[in-house]
């Protein structure tokens, strides 16, 4: 029997921690960095994408002796806290830089942005044991439609009371950007408060905790290397991986420059790109929503290649878009098409590894999605730099959505590890 006030603590923090990307990665404190702190928007982009490959090369590195301490549950709970409160305290940190300062802005980016994907890490691993075995899936949607909601909840509140307003709520001033800095409080604010319920509600597995036991360095190398070589031996497993890496950087880099392209080529206002989170926000959750369906009747790996299909055709109107309205329609379709991509590239991975072994598969899964997330946004502000076009650099993602799913083409979906 599933504990039900688990089951709402742990995914409270999906609702709590989703205003951390939404306001702070995607949609508003990206922007007002390139348009406000950084000298211009070309070099802000840059400079962005630059902050963005730090923090990925940071996670990257630390995620295997991480993701090692989670598996073998050892105060998976006391590091998730330490790395929430890390999170919190930079979002604060966000409000004091102005105009200029740019590198104390980009170092509470980067330091906050590490401890939000570590602290998914580990809370990622408390799944297995918080919902029952055949309703993991079920649950694990659960939480991803609360942090749809939760980052859609964050953004209106923000929109409304400190962006819109002729006269920013709470004693706040329009004056160097004190309303569109203050979004971050309210992201402190809304990831303290709502992460609470999974400290109070989710205890630690007693059966996995291995008291005593201290993982090395050494012993994490060699769990990944002994999982690399298993993947290595099934093919289909191999190719999927190596499409999912190219086609998940290609996710990466529209969700974290999507609000920056907006504002630095088509000109979008705060306002505009506060609205367009919204809707973003909508699409995906339906999209993700009416694509489960879609999963369960046409299988999971059609499911990816219509969404990256999908994604593709954004992705060209984004660049090559002349009027706002075409580039709304972009977002549209990338918010309609972004969850479903990484939906079913999850039941897919399920449905063609050995079933003993999931949980090792998962975290290599997890492991490669982090290893080269870096290649996406130092290509887009390499390409931007040498060009000067935002156009030219957003580009690159058109690139990793037609390899990446030329490579899936080959995968067979089912039971192919014998």
């Amino acid at each position: 029997m599933a504990d039900k006030k688990a089951l709402f603590g742990w995914a409270m923090y999906d609702f709590a921690n989703s205003a951390f990307t939404t306001l702070v990665v995607t949609f508003v404190y990206a922007t007002y960095f390139t348009k406000a702190i950084a000298p211009d928007v070309i070099s802000g982009t840059v400079l962005w994408s630059r902050a963005i490959t730090v923090s990925s090369l940071v996670i990257a590195l630390t995620t295997p002796f991480l993701g090692a301490l989670a598996d073998a549950g050892q105060r998976r709970k006391t590091f998730l806290l330490t790395s929430t409160a890390v999170a919190v305290f930079c979002s604060v940190m966000l409000y004091h830089p102005l105009p200029g300062q740019v590198y104390q802005a980009l170092f509470w980016f980067v330091l906050g942005n590490v401890a939000f994907e570590t602290g998914c890490v580990f809370y990622n691993a408390f799944l297995p044991e918080v919902a029952p075995p055949d309703k993991i899936g079920s649950v694990s949607g659960i939480g991803w439609a609360l942090g749809y909601l939760g980052g859609l909840a964050a953004m209106f509140i923000a929109m409304a009371t400190m962006v819109n307003p002729e006269t920013p709520w709470f004693g706040l001033s329009r004056e160097l950007g004190q309303n569109i800095r203050a979004t971050n409080i309210l992201v402190a604010l809304w990831f303290a408060v709502f992460s609470i319920p999974f400290f109070l509600f989710v205890r630690e597995g007693e059966t996995r905790a291995k008291s005593g036991v201290v993982i090395s360095f050494a012993d994490t190398c060699r769990d990944l290397w002994a999982t690399m070589r298993d993947v290595g031996r099934l093919r289909d497993v191999f190719r999927f991986l190596v499409a999912r890496l190219l086609y998940n950087d290609g996710l990466i880099t529209i969700f974290a420059f999507g609000g920056i392209y907006a504002a630095g080529t088509f000109a979008f206002t705060f306002q505009e790109i506060m609205v367009f989170g919204i809707v973003l926000n909508v699409a995906a959750g339906l999209g993700a929503l009416v694509f489960g369906f879609v999963d369960d009747r046409l299988g999971s790996r059609n499911t990816v290649q219509i969404s990256l299909v999908g994604l593709t055709v954004a992705a060209l109107t984004a660049v090559f878009a002349t009027e706002k309205s075409l580039f709304w329609l972009a977002g549209i379709l990338v918010g309609v098409f972004a969850g479903p991509n990484q939906s079913a590239s999850r039941s897919l991975m399920a449905r063609i590894v050995p079933p003993d072994q999931k949980s090792r598969f998962f975290g290599f899964y997890a492991f490669s999605g982090k290893f080269t997330s870096f290649l996406g946004p130092l290509f887009l502000g390499l390409l931007t730099s040498f060009s000067g076009s935002q156009r030219v650099g957003f580009s690159v993602v058109i690139v990793f959505f037609v390899v990446g799913g030329w490579l899936l083409a080959g995968v067979k979906e089912g039971k192919n590890y014998k």
